[in-house]
């Protein structure tokens, strides 16, 4: 579940307007009894939970009395997911979601907020809510119980409105006198200035002017490892990741990412810190690849049998085919949980947040930019244009030849999207030819893995005649497509290495 709300203060004289005027035509507000809620929070004891948006906490009197919150980078905008269970035990499923920011420290209550909340819904004539405003009394209490703090403030929370609803609702309040402060969780609040230090995980923020190719290194791994972090616990809810992809697929490119920067930017990093985390980051792209693997066949195997209405195929095999990739795809998933709640993924979670506050970097980092980095560009580039690459392709090399092409000019892709905000249009050129380049490519992979992934399904269930032919003739849709990406590629190519996409590689 994504939350979304608004938060403003108010002090104690403040006295609530009559919100009406913002209920559609027909609609009305509904004022709920008074409720008084008691949420103890838990928290690592350097509050690495609290500092990086995230809670973790049980409320008396709710239904699912143990949530977390989760940021999604966008203010006011959170993961929330709740669960059953005892005061004093969360739920193993909840410290698991925010394992990436404890780390494997322990949890334990760190404060204690009691509310007195006052709530009304803003309804549509048909009864449906479509924001919830809530005027909240805080008290902060202690071990003992006793008071240490007092605030209040109005939340305005999303429900099956839009987000202008949200904005006429805050334009009324802010009227009256309320003041739109930033979004602020109670529990941080309670916790003061300790609470709303810097996370441990340090974001991207931008190159200097000026940068230095390890500034530009530090930024491209910022990035990624953010990217990674931040798909950890949606690969564990089975949640969408960002772009429409899934959690799984994000976190795969982000170790693939990682990988290919520190190989290409090698003489910039230490070795001895880069090689150990590089291995650690490879062990985890395959934990994931079975399941990533999984999900895109699934995918391609409706849209391959879709392709032809004018040909249909046997519709009950095609789902015999689902059932099987459906369970490898479950089984992959259970791998993946396992491997996440390892000390080996620990101690690699643990090495990403150091590595994104101080990156090991070598003497030779502290060139410019745009003098060091484009001759390292060049070896990535150099491996893809060689007689190993595109020189030694031809229309007749075997599948797994063009695969490693494919992986070639990956690397190269995101050898250039890292300096590109350095070096400037022919590489964001070249970045977008080499997009269609990959497309090509991984189309072609994508196709020759299919069409051997459903004749290998057909010999496992022999006597699954329908099947057979039904993998048969998929197969050969698949290998049409493999022959149509062998003639798309020379055009892509050529676009990709035009002179003023190229130019600024030595």
């Amino acid at each position: 579940m994504v939350e979304e709300e608004q938060k403003y203060e108010v002090d104690d004289a403040y006295v609530l307007p009559d919100l009406a005027a913002t209920a559609p035509s027909g609609g009305r507000v509904r004022a709920l009894p008074p409720v008084t809620l008691v949420a103890r929070y838990l928290d690592t004891v350097d509050l690495r939970l609290a500092r990086a948006g995230a809670s973790l906490r049980h409320r008396r009197g709710d239904e699912l009395p143990w949530t977390v919150k989760l940021p999604t980078g966008t203010p006011g905008v959170r993961h929330e997911v709740s669960r059953p269970g005892p005061k004093g035990q969360p739920p193993p499923e909840l410290v698991e979601l925010v394992t990436v920011l404890h780390r494997g420290a322990p949890l334990a209550p760190v404060t204690v907020v009691r509310t007195v909340r006052h709530a009304y819904e803003v309804c549509d004539k048909a009864g449906t809510v479509l924001a919830e405003v809530v005027d909240d009394r805080v008290t902060v209490l202690d071990d003992s119980g006793a008071t240490t703090d007092t605030f209040r403030e109005l939340e305005v929370e999303r429900k099956g409105g839009d987000r202008a609803l949200l904005d006429r609702i805050g334009t009324v309040l802010r009227e009256a006198g309320a003041q739109g402060g930033s979004f602020t969780p109670k529990h941080v609040r309670a916790l003061g200035e300790r609470a709303q230090a810097d996370p441990d995980l340090v974001a991207p923020n931008g190159l200097p002017a000026e940068p230095t190719a390890g500034d530009v290194v530090t930024e491209a791994l910022r990035k990624e490892i953010r990217r990674l972090l931040a798909h950890d616990p949606l690969v564990r809810l089975r949640a969408p990741g960002t772009g429409g992809d899934t959690g799984v697929h994000q976190m795969r490119v982000a170790c693939r990412r990682l990988r290919s920067d520190l190989r290409t930017f090698k003489a910039l990093v230490r070795k001895t810190w880069s090689r150990p985390l590089r291995t650690e980051l490879r062990w985890l792209a395959g934990v994931l690849g079975a399941a990533r693997d999984a999900e895109v066949l699934r995918a391609r195997l409706r849209t391959t049998a879709d392709a032809d209405p004018l040909s249909p195929l046997d519709g009950d095999a095609v789902d015999r085919l689902d059932e099987v990739l459906a369970a490898r795809q479950r089984s992959a998933l259970a791998a993946i949980d396992e491997a996440l709640r390892t000390p080996r993924y620990l101690a690699l979670v643990d090495s990403l947040v150091l590595a994104s506050a101080s990156p090991r970097l070598t003497r030779r980092a502290t060139a410019p930019a745009a003098k060091a980095l484009p001759a390292l560009v060049a070896r990535p580039w150099s491996r893809l244009t060689g007689p190993d690459g595109v020189d030694g392709l031809d229309a007749r090399s075997p599948d797994d030849r063009w695969h490693a092409v494919r992986k070639e000019a990956k690397q190269a892709r995101y050898a250039v999207n890292a300096v590109a905000p350095t070096v400037g249009q022919g590489a964001r050129r070249l970045s977008r030819a080499l997009a269609r380049v990959q497309d090509v490519l991984g189309e072609h992979q994508d196709a020759a893995v299919a069409a051997d992934t459903w004749l290998e399904i057909a010999a496992e269930l022999p006597d699954d005649h329908e099947l057979a032919v039904t993998a048969g003739r998929l197969a050969e849709r698949e290998r049409a497509s493999v022959h149509r990406m062998r003639s798309s590629f020379p055009a892509a190519w050529h676009r990709a290495t035009r002179g003023r996409r190229t130019s600024w590689l030595p």
